[in-house]
């Protein structure tokens, strides 16, 4: 059995646009840009955010947690980013990083959405993982 790969898939432009929004997204985080972080995220009770160590769920959840969030060590590198554009309207945003000063690895996840008012993350998971042995 063949599955059809539709042929909207990373769209130039389309990809270009997402690629800025994220590398917006990722300046304002390491800067603790907290009015950038919120006008980044779809102001919707269906947004999500599972963090490392908290679940959040709706806009105003994510915005209180960056409001009340610590703007100590939040320098980062990022590495193998991948993102990938569905059509017009819909994206996925997927890194690795390490924190300065931190062994630990982190993954994030981004779904991005085309909004009237742009390109907006919809849902994020961030995770933690011990440095592989070697």
């Amino acid at each position: 059995m063949s599955i059809d790969i539709p042929q909207d898939i990373n769209i130039p432009e389309v990809l270009a646009e997402v690629t800025a929004a994220f590398q917006r997204y990722e300046a304002a985080l390491v800067s603790n840009d907290v009015e950038a972080l919120d006008a980044l995220f779809w102001d919707s009770t269906h947004t999500l955010r599972y963090g490392a160590t908290e679940n959040l769920y709706g806009y105003a959840q994510i915005q209180a947690f960056r409001a009340g969030r610590s703007s100590k060590g939040l320098a980062r590198s990022i590495y193998n980013t991948v993102i990938t554009t569905y059509g017009r309207d819909f994206a996925t945003a997927n890194t690795e990083f390490q924190r300065d000063g931190n062994p630990r690895l982190g993954r994030q996840s981004q779904t991005w959405m085309r909004t009237p008012d742009g390109w907006k993350v919809v849902s994020a998971h961030v995770s933690l993982m011990d440095a592989p042995a070697g």
